[in-house]
């Protein structure tokens, strides 16, 4: 098991790399710290502690503290979505706190509450698809690699913001391979 201290000095030592500051509510930092070492325990990693986690990490892999939409939170708003993570004039008292919008899909949600996520026809690309209530869910995963550092990862959508070069979302692209069978 993780301890308390152990998911606090994690969390302190990603901020201090990224340039961030932890919440500066006490009280406030104790209770996220509190769910992040809760989910921790119960999923086998870190999940946001202001998110339902489905409890399997594929379908989780978007909100593990730090989640992929911390950095994009954090520029736009000076915060992350639960106000773990702040910027410096937040952390400072020049900027205020403020609730701000979720940046998590409405179908990556939906299945940790297990419903259908209904998604319009013309909001739906090739490959997606409505998730059906009842049906299990299905991750298709792909390579993306950063085009300015070259990073490589293996998941559903690409990371909003490279974690080696801070390059953004746009800076992507899907690795498509063909594989072909002498016979």
């Amino acid at each position: 098991m993780t301890t308390l201290e152990e998911v606090r000095k994690r969390a302190e030592a990603d901020a201090k790399t990224y340039g961030y500051y932890l919440n500066p509510d006490p009280d406030f930092l104790q209770g996220l710290i509190e769910g992040l070492k809760k989910n921790w325990d119960r999923y086998g990693y870190p999940s946001c502690p202001c998110r339902l986690a489905s409890g399997n990490l594929e379908f989780d892999r978007d909100i593990i503290c730090p989640c992929d939409y911390r950095d994009p939170d954090v520029a736009e708003y000076g915060q992350c979505y639960c106000s773990l993570y702040v910027s410096k004039d937040v952390y400072e008292g020049k900027a205020p706190m403020m609730s701000i919008p979720e940046r998590r899909p409405k179908e990556k949600q939906a299945r940790a509450y297990g419903v259908a996520a209904e998604v319009p026809i013309e909001e739906r690309g090739e490959e997606e698809a409505a998730v059906k209530a009842g049906e299990p869910a299905l991750v298709k995963k792909k390579l993306w690699y950063c085009k300015q550092c070259g990073y490589v990862v293996y998941r559903e959508d690409p990371p909003y913001i490279c974690p080696i070069c801070k390059a953004k979302r746009e800076m992507f692209a899907e690795i498509k391979m063909k594989v072909r069978m002498k016979g």
